[in-house]
């Protein structure tokens, strides 16, 4: 087939992918994406958007259980799995042809198939039509990642499963093992848990939830203890195997002793990596190490005209964070004045379990690390009218200032809602406001955000309500 001539070429739909083709379009630049299953990536359509879906259903099932408590009355609360599935389903594929609205609506060239670099500037496609040929002074690479597997530790997809496995369960599983306590392990150990299984979560080091800081992953963990959930922190899963209708797995605890379990399914949260295979990143030179592409902090790879983005980049495995990367390296192709590389230390986590998560900036004891004296303010949601209102007095906001400075060095939530009210800290960290800025700024009231005000004043001995 004849070659195709661009400015951009992107591998990759995904949020880092669609929204740089977007950019870039915007900018004037002639863009093709090529991608080969779904317009959205996995996070739109196996990942953060389904995901989210399911949480809502089970956090709506799990108020049904506490009706009483708001006054309120109904008989013999109950779900449809299938029903729940497909609601989840459904949320992905409505957003999945909005991302190919958008394309079409930016006059972006959409190619469905599976690419490969074949030389500096080319890429050959492979569609179900035959192979097609796409030149590009700049080709931008956000093939994402997958789910991580061990030798001793490997899906089937029918007992032992990955997220998306456990995205579509045909039956809710009366006991569950989730393997790693990241937010992916965290969620759907979360999901299943309010839908009512059995769930008992591993995790190798000595928390759960290891990214956050250590006093938000112990409020955590005592609230889905409280929940009925079994958490193993410090230990590993040394063997496991689907037996039948059940998966054995062997447990070692953090004090060296041993255990077999019997669980109806398991689920490996292991972590991901990066989709670097078949890319032919190793002819053309592009440097990788651990399974992700190198790039610099513009997302340009060691190979003049060739970028790379997102998950496949490394951490932190972050939708928005591959969203931003992909504009700031679109606008640094396109020679604009105001293209700046993305801050990591200002990009936000969240884990939307039950509870809530949410952070930015540096922990507590990183701060102390990097040398900072510091200042620290808490608030508890028990403390906060609203909170109290809702039915959700179980939380914590937590800020950590540079006592010298006055610098907002990092924020950490966790409660209901929480990753809504992160974002105010982002704006607080991204705007460099100090401990001054954000004292005298007006929150409204009744609102959970108030919070976010007291954790400041509490930092330097002006707490009011608690």
């Amino acid at each position: 087939m004849a070659t195709d001539r661009y400015d951009l070429i992107v591998l990759g739909a995904g949020p880092g992918g669609y929204v740089a083709a977007i950019r870039a379009a915007q900018l004037g630049m002639k863009t093709a994406i090529v991608e080969r299953e779904n317009l959205g990536g996995i996070c739109l359509n196996w990942g953060c958007i389904p995901t989210k879906a399911l949480l809502r259903s089970s956090e709506v099932y799990h108020h049904l259980h506490r009706l009483k408590d708001f006054g309120l009355s109904a008989d013999n609360p109950g779900f449809d799995l299938d029903a729940v599935v497909k609601r989840s389903r459904s949320v992905a594929g409505q957003l999945n042809r909005g991302v190919g609205h958008l394309l079409k609506k930016h006059k972006v060239t959409t190619i469905m198939g599976t690419g490969r670099l074949t030389g500096p500037g080319r890429l050959s496609v492979e569609t179900k039509d035959g192979t097609q040929t796409l030149d590009a002074a700049h080709i931008l690479l956000a093939t994402g990642a997958r789910a991580r597997e061990l030798d001793h530790l490997k899906a089937d997809g029918e007992r032992i499963w990955t997220y998306r496995h456990a995205m579509t369960p045909k039956a809710m599983p009366k006991s569950l093992l989730v393997i790693g306590s990241g937010a992916i392990g965290i969620e759907f150990a979360s999901f299943y848990a309010d839908m009512g299984a059995e769930v008992t979560v591993v995790e190798t080091v000595d928390r759960i939830l290891p990214v956050e800081d250590p006093e938000i992953s112990q409020v955590v963990a005592k609230q889905l203890t409280a929940q009925g959930l079994t958490l193993h922190t410090g230990a590993s899963v040394d063997a496991l195997k689907a037996t039948g209708d059940a998966v054995e797995a062997r447990i070692t605890r953090a004090d060296g002793s041993t255990e077999t379990g019997r669980f109806d399914r398991a689920i490996l949260a292991i972590g991901i990596v990066g989709n670097t295979e078949g890319l032919g990143l190793e002819e053309l030179g592009v440097r990788v190490e651990r399974g992700h592409v190198v790039t610099d902090r513009w997302g340009a790879t060691s190979v003049d005209g060739i970028w790379a983005i997102g998950d496949l980049t490394g951490p932190p495995w972050l939708a928005h964070k591959a969203s931003h990367e992909g504009v700031a390296a679109v606008e640094r192709m396109a020679g604009l004045d105001t293209a700046h590389p993305l801050d990591t230390d200002n990009i936000p986590g969240c884990t939307y379990a039950r509870p809530q998560v949410a952070s930015v900036g540096l922990t507590e004891r990183q701060a102390k690390d990097a040398g900072y004296e510091v200042k620290v303010g808490r608030f508890p949601f028990i403390g906060n009218g609203k909170a109290i209102a809702l039915g959700e007095p179980e939380g914590l906001v937590k800020t950590v200032f540079d006592a010298r400075t006055g610098a907002l060095l990092g924020a950490h939530m966790v409660g209901a809602e929480v990753t809504e009210l992160i974002q105010g800290y982002v704006i607080a960290r991204q705007l460099e406001a100090t401990e001054e800025d954000l004292m005298r700024t007006v929150f409204p009231h009744p609102t959970l955000s108030e919070m976010m005000h007291e954790s400041v004043l509490d930092a330097f001995g002006r707490v009011i309500h608690y």
